[in-house]
């Protein structure tokens, strides 16, 4: 089963094994947090856990906005920054996390306990949580915002980790139904049926179909899923199943350039929005034609927009099934056995029409076929010409960048009850065969067979590189839960990461120099990431815990498709470069600390009855953190290459807290303050005989603001309900030497809702009508950040504007 991975690798899962057996495990109590008597918390903090964690539930997500990834929702949570140019979160391309410090390929996430992976958007080992559930099936969110649970199935996890888990099947048979309508014609049709009693056991099917144009463009992005689960109890234990079926298709926009990344002559145009102009042909002639210097070239984009000029199309094509089967044993009270084996398909593209003038393309078409170039240059008009012929005549091409994900794997947790002790040994092993290749097809308004919503018809032109990998991950971990007091629990352990990745070039690309991507095997081992913690309980209401934790990040088993930019090995330009790579550099690690106070308690303080909320301090040293340089000349031909260079300290505060105000009012309100700064600075390349010497250290790490805040005023009146919601997101540097910045942001949203609990129709249960409102205030400003300089210019992508959506919903 893991006859890849390396000797040293197979002895530590055989040795893990081999404990696994002899030891016996068991887990810790039962974590999840439950809502309170009088009702369902905004936000729940997690008790008996000895890391900062707190839960928002399924139906909290819905009033954020029906449909939400389960990542946009986690938004409302102290020390989180999440962005998309859509309201729902649903636009992979410009989805940006950053928790603590750390961003969106840093975090751990999982579904039902089973990896989702980095959320890279060029996927390679996971998919989105919106992909793996519909919003309205999920159950809860949960958020670890230090350091993750010693078993989370992540390879990327260095710092907080996002559960998504799924709601149950109902033990009574009946229907839920639900229509959305709203802003840029949203419609989105949610359909359950519940089987109650079937085959021993509870089971549900529910089907969701979304369509919304785009704010800016005329595009239609689109989704279509399937959700079925079922679960059996018996005196033994509990068996769950769960598939899920996915196609998205979301036609994209492309971030906007400002500053240096922006020409001379293009630095006054700087649009808000930068869409695409898909479906009018009619102006593909005019816009990608320039006449210069009494010359026509054909494909080239309009001078005077810079990089900031119009694809005619581009989008994200993702299908996706993911299935898994777990069973619960229980030998008897004090000893549980959980397996859960799963399994993930995906194939997806990324898929771009446009201009054949740009970014050094007609060099490389020229590359791949050198007749073309007509007086020694690819871009000169006779070239231009001759390619716009090969691509079909109208001067665009067609890009795709495929990706496949072919992974299987299990968990394996044992859970053993000792007297005070509480021990769990589990294994994560995963097998992934992945890759991606680019492929290049023409482009023909005659036929007009080529849209953001198919696959490109026709045979291609050429194709570009194609790579795939073999992977193989574990995780071994062993924790011990110890009541030494009745009051007071200490919880310690460790977990083993091993990684064995090899890449394979099928299809080496060509280029004007002779830079091609590696092939090879890395063995990525960490035997021993510790972690310490504790809780105890002061009062009968209030906690303070403690938590130190070691974590890695493994090397990413990824081809970019081309571009030799990015922090992993395999696309590297050149073999020496991945062989300088696995010889000198460290995987990423980092140390977490946290302490906190929680507290939940009612309170006799006139209008104000209860209080529940929690206070912690964290931080966090990064050490070895990747980053890809510029080339120093002791390799020929000279690429980037990628380097360890230094480290990142942080700290910073969460204060989250809601306060109830009678029967029918409650106030929720989450304060973060971080400031994370890069330890050093480092070289990158050289000028004459001295290094080129980036002076980052001291510098705040862009991205991520110094202040949040999160407000959510609720009132419940009998069945209405009603909640605004303020989200205020500090100063946020814009480069690396923090030379440019974009100015913080607050935005306002609303929701009402009413429940009709007596219907005159006997078969329809209930009914609830909602209205959600989103940036109500019309904010404009930049909400995914692009970091792309060390100083002087970004990108970034825009505020989402105004839109208002209406959701009915019907019980059977």
């Amino acid at each position: 089963m893991i006859k890849s991975f390396s000797g040293a690798t197979r002895a530590a899962l055989f040795c893990g094994s081999a404990v696994f057996l002899i030891a016996g495990a068991a887990s810790a109590q039962d974590t999840t947090p439950k809502p309170t008597a009088g009702g369902e918390e905004v936000v729940v903090t997690a008790a008996r856990t000895t890391r900062s964690a707190v839960t928002l539930s399924g139906s909290e997500i819905q009033k954020i906005l029906p449909g939400a990834n389960p990542l946009k929702s986690i938004e409302t949570l102290p020390g989180v920054v999440f962005q998309t140019a859509d309201p729902w979160g649903l636009d992979e391309q410009n989805e940006q996390v950053f928790v603590h410090g750390f961003s969106t390929q840093q975090l751990g996430y999982t579904f039902d306990h089973l990896p989702l992976g980095d959320q890279q958007y060029g996927g390679y080992d996971g998919l989105s949580p919106a992909r793996a559930v519909s919003s309205e099936n999920v159950g809860r969110v949960e958020l670890s915002s230090g350091a993750g649970a010693l078993g989370t199935a992540s390879t990327s996890n260095l710092g907080a980790v996002i559960e998504t888990f799924s709601r149950d099947p109902s033990r009574q048979f009946g229907a839920d139904a639900r229509e959305t309508l709203g802003s840029y014609d949203t419609t989105r049709t949610f359909l359950r049926l519940d089987t109650g009693d079937i085959l021993g056991g509870d089971a549900y099917i529910s089907y969701v179909h979304q369509d919304a144009r785009a704010w800016d463009f005329d595009g239609h992005q689109t989704q279509d899923q399937v959700n079925a689960k079922y679960v059996h109890d018996d005196p033994h234990g509990k068996f769950t199943a769960y598939i899920d079926y996915s196609n998205k298709i979301l036609p994209n926009e492309d971030a906007i350039s400002y500053g240096n990344q922006q020409t001379a002559a293009a630095q006054g145009f700087i649009p808000y929005t930068r869409p695409y102009l898909y479906p009018n042909q009619s102006a593909i002639g005019s816009y990608y034609t320039q006449t210069q210097g009494g010359t026509t070239l054909v494909g080239t984009p309009p001078a005077n927009q810079g990089n900031n000029f119009s694809n005619y199309f581009s989008a994200e094509q993702r299908e996706d099934i993911l299935a898994y089967a777990k069973y619960d044993y229980r030998f008897n009270d004090s000893l549980t056995w959980s397996n859960q084996a799963y399994y993930h398909y995906d194939y997806g593209r990324g898929i771009v029409a446009g201009p054949i003038n740009n970014a050094g393309l007609p060099a490389l078409f020229g590359t791949y076929y050198p007749s073309l170039v007509v007086g020694g240059s690819a871009t000169s008009a006779g070239s231009l010409a001759k390619i716009a012929n090969l691509f079909g005549g109208t001067g665009l091409e067609v890009r795709t960048t495929e990706y496949h994900i072919n992974r299987w794997g299990e968990l394996s947790t044992l859970n053993w009850q000792l007297g005070q002790h509480s021990i769990e040994l589990g294994l994560w092993y995963e097998h992934n065969d992945e890759g991606q290749h680019r492929v290049w097809y023409p482009f023909s308004s005659a036929n007009n067979d080529t849209s953001p919503y198919d696959t490109p018809k026709g045979p291609a032109v050429f194709t570009q590189d194609a790579v795939n990998f073999s992977v193989d991950d574990a995780i071994i971990h062993l924790q011990d839960q110890w009541r030494i007091l009745p009051n007071l629990l200490i919880q310690a352990g460790f977990k083993s990461s091993l990684q064995t990745a090899t890449g394979t070039v099928l299809i080496q690309q060509k280029e004007t120099a002779p830079s091609a991507f590696p092939s090879g095997t890395i063995v990525s081992n960490n035997g021993f990431l510790p972690q310490i913690g504790g809780v105890w309980d002061i009062t009968s209401h209030e906690q303070v815990f403690a938590n130190v934790q070691q974590n890695l990040r493994q090397f990413i088993p990824y081809s970019q498709g081309g571009n030799f930019y990015g922090t992993a090995p395999w696309s590297l330009g050149n073999q020496a470069a991945f062989n300088l790579f696995k010889s000198t550099v460290q995987p990423e690690t980092s140390w977490t600390y946290e302490v906190g106070v929680r507290t939940k308690r009612p309170l006799d303080l006139g209008f104000i009855t209860a209080v529940e909320g929690q206070a912690n301090y964290y931080h966090v040293d990064f050490s070895n953190r990747i980053l890809n340089i510029a080339p120093y000349n002791f390799i020929n031909p000279a690429p980037s290459i990628l380097v360890n260079v230094g480290g990142v300290t942080t700290d910073g505060v969460d204060l989250e807290g809601t306060l109830h105000f009678a029967r029918h009012f409650s106030l929720y309100d989450a304060l973060s303050y971080n400031t994370s700064t890069y330890n050093q600075n480092y070289n990158s390349g050289i000028s004459g005989d001295l290094p080129v010497v980036v002076p980052i250290g001291g510098k705040q790490v862009p991205g991520e603001p110094d202040w949040l805040n999160k407000t959510i005023l609720s009132t419940t009146w009998g069945p209405f309900e009603a909640q605004i919601n303020g989200d205020y997101m500090g100063k946020r540097f814009a480069t690396y030497l923090n030379d440019l910045s974009i100015p913080s942001t607050f935005l306002v949203g609303l929701e009402a809702s009413y429940r009709f609990d007596t219907l005159p129709i006997s078969w329809v249960r209930s009914a609830k009508f909602s209205v959600n409102a989103t940036n109500i205030t019309g904010k404009k400003g930049i909400s995914t950040l692009v970091i792309t300089s060390a100083s002087g210019g970004y990108q970034g992508y825009p505020i989402p504007p105004s839109m208002v959506f209406a959701t009915l919903q019907a019980s059977f």
